[in-house]
């Protein structure tokens, strides 16, 4: 074996490469962690359905 020879072998998971991090500015999260934040925080914002809200109200009655 050369010196340049990793002594360990490099795998590649089964679906490619994992993605590399964004190296713009302060954003250190790769692009799917974004888009999978922007998902989650657009879901967080949504308002709670009435129906819920109706259920919620019903079983804090019951106490």
């Amino acid at each position: 074996m050369s010196s340049k020879t990793p002594k360990t072998p490099q795998r590649v998971p089964a679906g490619g490469p994992l993605p590399t991090p964004a190296k713009s500015g302060k954003d250190t999260h790769p692009d799917w962690a974004t888009g999978l934040r922007k998902l989650y925080d657009s879901v967080v914002e949504e308002p709670l359905p009435d129906t819920f809200q109706d259920l919620l109200d019903k079983l804090d009655a019951k106490d």
